[in-house]
């Protein structure tokens, strides 16, 4: 398997941004959670495929972190980035926001995600995938985290499968 050349982090950041509506609320009248995973998973989604140049699937949501209420009415960013990137494999952080939709306001964060994603070739198999490479100090320390991160998937897979054979 052949490595891509490197691709810098913002290359294929990506923002998605959508007004909450009724049709979105939960009987508390906030957004749903769902609704704010959605975007999420979607701008992810974007992301990746733009970094790897071609299909890539949701292999995990590794963290998903709500901080506040989205109302109807919000103009939800959710904003995303490559933090890390394997052999066939990359994290994306995302980070959401929300603002009213008819005033001027700073927007408010909402929500921070990591999700996990594999590039796929034309049979469906996993591909190599472009490294990352960090740009800012920021990048560098998103990069060291997701690897922490990283370390944390791969010893909690391998405690459940140690104990299925027990």
């Amino acid at each position: 398997m052949t490595t891509p050349e490197g691709r810098p982090t913002s290359a294929a950041q990506t923002s998605l941004s959508r007004i909450m509506t009724a049709l979105d609320t939960n009987l508390l009248g906030t957004v749903h959670g769902g609704v704010v995973m959605k975007l999420v998973d979607d701008v992810a989604g974007a992301v990746a495929q733009r970094h790897c140049g071609g299909p890539a699937v949701t292999a995990t949501m590794d963290e998903m972190t709500f901080l506040e209420p989205v109302h109807v009415g919000n103009l939800v960013h959710a904003h995303g980035r490559v933090n890390w990137t394997g052999r066939t494999s990359m994290e994306v952080g995302v980070r959401v926001v929300a603002e009213p939709w008819n005033e001027v306001r700073p927007p408010t964060a909402v929500a921070t995600a990591y999700l996990v994603f594999v590039a796929l070739n034309e049979d469906g198999t996993p591909r190599a995938v472009p490294p990352v490479l960090p740009e800012t100090e920021e990048d560098r320390r998103r990069f060291a985290e997701a690897e922490i991160r990283r370390t944390h998937r791969l010893a909690r897979r391998q405690a459940i499968q140690h104990s299925r054979e027990s």
